[in-house]
Formats: C-alpha cells, structure tokens, sequence
C-alpha cells in the first residue's frame, strides 16, 4: 500500500498553524516548522501573561493611590490602615480611579482614613 504523503488530515493540521501564526515576522509566518515553534512559544506566554496581568494592574492602581495619597500627606499603608479600620470597604481599582477622576471624593476618604487611625 503506497504511502500518504499530501493528505487532508495533514493540510488542515499545518494550514491550522500557519493561520495561528499570521501576523508573525519573516519565516515564523511563512514555515510550518517555525511557525509550530513559535505559535507554541506564543501561547505559553499568552497563558503565563494573563496571570501576570492580574499583578501588573494591582502594582499600577497601587502607585496611582499612594501618589494621591503622599500629595495629601499620608503614606498608602497608613490610608490603607485607616480605611479598614473606619470599615470602608471598597477595592483598590476604585480607589485609583477615584483618585484620578474624582479627588474631592478621595480627599474625604483619606480625611475618614485619619479621623480612624486617631480613634
């Protein structure tokens, strides 16, 4: 029985990584031995970045709350500190974009964090 060499099955598998790989430079996008190599390499990061994403924006919310925060006189662990002990719970994606869209609001919040931290 001769051998199958050009198959569908075949095409469709390669085709299937070479669309995956579209977009990519040089032979990355052209070959299917490159293209296997670095579509693999590809979604090993996708997966290994969406955790890693999760950790990035916490560091930025934090970083934009302390610099309201030390412009206001407090450091962040204080305001954080304060916050729980007045019992407000609200989470640090808000709390950084309350900072940058409404100050007013975080102003008071940070004077209800001091008036806690006192008691």
């Amino acid at each position: 029985m001769p051998r199958a060499v050009d198959g569908t099955k075949r095409n469709a598998r390669r085709k299937k990584i070479l669309k995956q790989a579209k977009g990519y430079r040089g032979a990355r996008s052209k070959l299917f031995k490159t293209a296997k190599e670095a579509v693999a390499k590809g979604l090993v990061y996708a997966y290994r970045d969406r955790k890693a994403k999760k950790r990035t924006f916490r560091r930025l919310w934090i970083t934009r709350i302390s610099a309201m925060c030390r412009e206001n006189g407090i450091t962040y662990s204080r305001f954080i500190n304060g916050l729980l002990k007045a019992d407000i719970k609200i989470n640090r994606k808000a709390l950084s974009n309350m900072a940058i869209e409404d100050p007013d609001v975080f102003k008071e919040l940070i004077s209800k964090a001091r008036e806690a931290l006192e008691k």
